[in-house]
């Protein structure tokens, strides 16, 4: 272990209060391998017994979820989100479990086009897969790619962002509670020299942060010639049209902008409403916006709470001063961020006046801001909604679901949410993948997922003693 020592700052408080030790190499290589070794054994293991060693770690986090709370809360400043993660782990257990009992049901031997050739089908997995999750939401995004790994019979490592890393400790402690789980997952406090170091000793790697980050870690698994997992930046939209209802679509779209302070890939980021709708919409999104409170002075008093990273709050600010120089208007909220007992917030802020050579509208700004452009016809806000290097997802908002689904189908994302927002982060059974920049590889939603844990393999039997025609 390095004796230097890495310091995390609190989001409420502005102060480093927490530190970790970087891991060396070897000391990582040597993790990494005692992994490799005992995967054999998990992966020999029959499925259920496999889903019986997370449903005993499920029962063992419940007795860690006040300290794991209490961790989440500190690295995040935020409460009512930090419960529902700790508290949501114990039914991504149980889902992830039905489905891989689906999934490895035994398919008979199989017919090929020649008569007296069989086929026979099964899967190996991957033997040590590699996580590098973000600091928005530290625990879910820790496990939402390796609860299907530990099922398809891998091990993983993951390395959560060096900017939220309390948690990995009760987490870590809940795992050695489980001797067939201790010896296949780790979870290890690193930064981003750790996570690079760790592509170079895993097998696959799935990443979950910003774009720039992932372009270099998938030319890294390219340079291994591994498969990688990328689920990167959204500058989701949201488009609202006639005949829609406003006070539902104006209740969804602030939630889908503002909650967890708008920290999550998924965020709507932009809204495009009819012209002759807009000043109805605006004024209903004003006056929900104003009954939204910051989470001060602590984490109970209010829904959204601190800017988690620092850095974002230098992105949020700079968005703000781009929009009002080139001529947007703030109808409510902040004109930067504010420093409140050393923790930076963002009220809910909806701007109007916006257009696509503003930051707002084309790069991501993780922070609780709703720029809402109008448009007049279904042609211009499709094309509005897909003029972005982002596809990650979408939501639309008109009279009847059809019409809404209609326009849907046409915009180029992964998952869109008809007549609501952000359905993706509440429902996960529906398969999807990120479209243009803002991902690569296969779903991470339902049943399929668990295929990119592991390579098929095919066996050709040849079952009778029968002379072949292509011999010599």
């Amino acid at each position: 272990m390095s004796t230097a020592k890495y310091p995390v700052r609190n989001p409420r408080t502005g102060q480093v209060d927490y530190y970790f030790n970087l891991p060396e190499r070897e000391e990582l290589q040597q993790a990494v391998a005692h992994l490799r070794h005992h995967q054999h054994m998990w992966a020999r293991l029959p499925l259920h017994e496999r889903i019986a060693t997370l449903q005993t770690w499920k029962a063992a986090l419940q007795h860690h979820l006040p300290t794991l709370i209490e961790a989440l809360t500190l690295d995040t400043g935020r409460h009512h989100e930090s419960v529902l993660e700790a508290q949501l782990i114990g039914q991504s257990i149980d889902r992830w479990c039905r489905l891989a009992e689906n999934f490895f049901q035994e398919t008979p031997d199989k017919g090929s086009a020649i008569p007296f050739i069989h086929i026979r089908q099964d899967v190996q997995p991957i033997p040590v897969v590699g996580v590098i999750s973000p600091w928005n939401f530290p625990l879910l995004l820790g496990l939402i790619d390796t609860l299907p790994a530990l099922l398809a019979g891998c091990s993983a490592v993951v390395k959560p962002s060096e900017i939220t890393p309390r948690f990995i400790e009760p987490l870590m402690a809940s795992v050695r509670e489980v001797p067939l789980l201790r010896d296949i997952l780790l979870f290890v406090a690193g930064d981003g020299s750790t996570g690079a170091q760790l592509i170079d000793l895993v097998d696959l790697v799935c990443f979950t942060g910003s774009v720039a980050t992932g372009q270099k870690v998938y030319a890294a698994c390219a340079e291994r010639f591994i498969p990688c997992f990328l689920e990167l930046g959204g500058k989701d939209p949201a488009l609202v049209f006639e005949g829609a209802n406003l006070e539902h679509a104006a209740a969804s779209i602030l939630w889908g902008s503002t909650v967890n302070c708008g920290q999550s890939c998924l965020s709507i980021e932009r809204v495009y409403v009819q012209e002759s709708i807009q000043e109805e919409f605006l004024e209903k999104l004003k006056q929900r916006a104003e009954n939204v409170r910051l989470a001060y002075p602590t984490p109970e008093d209010g829904q959204i709470g601190p800017v988690i990273s620092e850095r974002q709050v230098h992105i949020i600010n700079e968005h703000l001063r781009d929009a009002i120089e080139k001529g947007a208007r703030i109808i409510t909220g902040s004109q930067q961020c504010e420093n409140l007992g050393g923790g930076w917030y963002c009220r809910p802020t909806v701007l109007t006046g916006v257009n696509h050579t503003m930051k707002v509208m084309t790069e991501e700004t993780f922070g609780p801001l709703i720029p809402v452009m109008p448009f007049h016809t279904e042609e211009e806000a499709v094309q509005l909604a897909n003029s972005t290097i982002y596809g990650l997802s979408a939501a639309v908002f008109a009279r009847d679901w059809p019409t809404a689904l209609r326009i849907g189908q046409r915009i180029e994302a992964g998952a869109i949410s008809i007549n609501e927002c952000a359905l993706t982060a509440l429902v996960h059974e529906g398969e999807k993948q990120s479209f243009k920049m803002s991902g690569i590889g296969g779903t991470r939603m339902g049943p399929a997922a668990l295929k990119r844990f592991m390579r098929q393999r095919a066996f050709l039997i040849k079952k009778e003693p029968v002379a072949s025609p292509w011999w010599f």
